[in-house]
């Protein structure tokens, strides 16, 4: 079974930086897509930015200029570097996966991770 274990939330100050990490093990022959999406108390959840096996990468208006995502191939992990974090930016963070469990089974599959919370006091 595939699973995503995320890491590198927490509390901190307005102005400050975080990084979270994402990584997915188990049985997965190729992503197609992973990304980064939050949701903030009484809101919806939202698409943060996401990257995919080509390399290409979208962000929301409401970070660009201030997050960016990455990934290792290798590791199957992906990365979103937070700078100049808001107290608008508090909310959980879940990862999120598209992906091909083998050669011979046509179509993808979807995972979501557990959630980090990250925490910007002003």
């Amino acid at each position: 079974q595939v699973q995503l274990v995320e890491s590198g939330g927490g509390l901190v100050q307005a102005g400050g930086s975080l990084r979270l990490s994402c990584a997915a093990s188990g049985s997965i022959f190729s992503i197609n897509v992973m990304g980064w999406y939050r949701q903030a108390p009484g809101k919806q959840r939202e698409l943060v930015a996401h990257i995919t096996s080509g390399g290409t990468t979208n962000s929301a208006d409401s970070v660009k200029g201030r997050f960016t995502i990455s990934r290792d191939n290798g590791k199957n992990t992906v990365y979103l570097q937070m700078n100049s974090l808001k107290p608008e930016d508090t909310a959980v963070y879940y990862c999120n996966l598209i992906y091909r469990h083998d050669s011979r089974t046509p179509g993808y599959l979807e995972v979501w991770g557990q959630g980090t919370l990250v925490t910007v006091s002003s």
